[in-house]
């Protein structure tokens, strides 16, 4: 191949590479707009369980930093903190497993999983958390506990050594009203046992607990 030719045909792939990725950013650049039209017509009306908006925010601002890419949440309701955790892994390349046992709350969810055109992001399973979550193969970079308070002990032991080194562990009401009850106290102090984790407590909504699974000899 003449050097004229060579020329030629790198400029060509150069320019093939940059409109891909034009492509690519257009496409999360709609589904930017997407999600943040659906955020906007729901906000206000999250019932059923649901996350504030303040946190919400705080999960996926999380798995953007870490750019996680294996997501487990245990506890749908109608997918508030779903929609959150699924928009950050569209533009991570990753998934989220979600987990909710009321039928009702679970078809809502899935309704919203598509207006907010997430749904290819997110397997969202009906079934018992006490269940389906210690069957999970895993591996999780990235966890989020918003079910059963007094089970957060349990669905921590079945999940925290499926929790790559460098992943989070997360629960929800840990302080306030909604820590109310020995169940978060034990999940807390389970916590402190953990040789390999880390935690730390955001109290600026409903109360998030952020674990971080620490890699040999850290």
């Amino acid at each position: 191949m003449n050097k004229a030719l060579f020329a030629i045909c790198a400029v060509a792939l150069l320019t093939a590479d940059l409109s891909g990725q034009g492509a690519s950013q257009d496409r999360f650049t709609e589904l930017d707009r997407t999600v943040q039209a659906f955020l906007d017509r729901h906000r206000g009306s999250w019932q059923d369980l649901n996350v504030p908006e303040g946190d919400g925010r705080i999960l996926h601002n999380l798995i953007l930093k870490h750019r996680y890419t294996r997501a487990l949440e245990i506890g749908t309701s109608t997918g508030h903190s779903t929609v959150w955790i699924a928009w950050a892994l569209a533009k991570t390349g990753g998934r989220v497993i979600t987990v909710e046992l009321d039928p009702g709350r679970h078809r809502t969810a899935l309704a919203n999983f598509k207006e907010a055109g997430l749904a290819s992001y997110i397997d969202a399973r009906l079934g018992d958390a006490h269940e389906v979550v210690p069957a999970l193969p895993g591996p999780f970079d990235f966890v989020f506990s918003d079910a059963d308070k007094d089970w957060y002990k349990n669905y921590l032991v079945a999940v925290w050594p499926k929790v790559v080194p460098g992943g989070l562990f997360t629960a929800h009401n840990v302080t306030g009203r909604g820590a109310r009850g020995g169940g978060i106290g034990e999940f807390l102090a389970h916590l402190k046992t953990l040789p390999d984790a880390q935690t730390s407590i955001d109290s600026s909504g409903g109360g998030i607990s952020i674990s971080y699974k620490r890699a040999g000899g850290e």
